[in-house]
């Protein structure tokens, strides 16, 4: 799934894999478009994930994309 801000702007990813660093599990999810989520509850460990030092949100941290927010702000692309 993506999200597209302008024509010239590279899509947005609104689904990024989490990563355990607990326990490996791996789980999809969709994130906000508006918002970094801080904490995770892992569905195998049940481990709340935080996100490292000088990342804003747990996708940041343990998932396959950077968060909207990110992305978005990532270039010199549309405002």
């Amino acid at each position: 799934m993506e999200n597209r801000r302008c024509g010239a702007c590279p899509p947005v990813q609104l689904r990024s894999r989490l990563t355990c660093p607990h326990c490996g599990r791996q789980q999809e999810e969709t994130m906000p478009t508006d918002a970094c989520v801080y904490f995770y509850e892992c569905r195998g460990c049940g481990q709340v994930l935080k996100p490292k030092a000088g990342d804003c949100c747990v996708f940041c941290s343990y998932g396959t994309a950077k968060c909207p927010p990110v992305q978005a702000g990532g270039g010199a692309c549309c405002a």
